[in-house]
């Protein structure tokens, strides 16, 4: 039952950070614990999408719905793996200056109690240290 919100103004435009977090398949290149990604099939604006992630001996794999709203919103919806539920969400707000707001939150539990439970005790970093790898790689691709 781990959930973070976090809302932060980037110096990038709405567009380019919905870009760079709808490129999944990029997510290995700068995404700590993102072992792999694979794109299963696009719909539309509708993608199915799998990825695996890996610390140390863990490593599980999931497969999720992500629906692309673009410019302004990315929902990610758990289809199947090691979860009992995961929500995820990606809003982009355009803000004075051409700037943007990233409103981002997720929201999960794991099938395995132990799991869960050693996942818990990390979480917070962890998704800290994801989010700022997102920003790292904004100013890396746009300066």
């Amino acid at each position: 039952m781990p959930t973070h919100a976090e809302k932060r103004v980037l110096s990038h435009t709405p567009e380019q950070m919905f870009d760079l977090v709808a490129d999944i398949e990029k997510y290995p290149e700068f995404l700590p614990w993102c072992v792999s990604t694979r794109i299963r099939e696009r719909n539309g604006n509708e993608l199915v999408a799998d990825m695996v992630i890996g610390f140390n001996i863990f490593r599980e794999r999931f497969t999720s719905t992500v629906k692309l709203d673009r410019p302004g919103r990315i929902d990610v919806s758990y289809a199947d793996g090691p979860f009992k539920y995961l929500n995820n969400h990606w809003i982009f707000n355009k803000v004075e200056g051409g700037k943007c707001e990233v409103d981002f939150f997720v929201d999960f539990e794991f099938r395995s109690g132990l799991l869960q439970k050693m996942i818990g005790a990390v979480f917070e970093t962890a998704v800290r240290v994801m989010v700022s790898a997102f920003r790292k790689r904004a100013r890396d691709i746009y300066g």
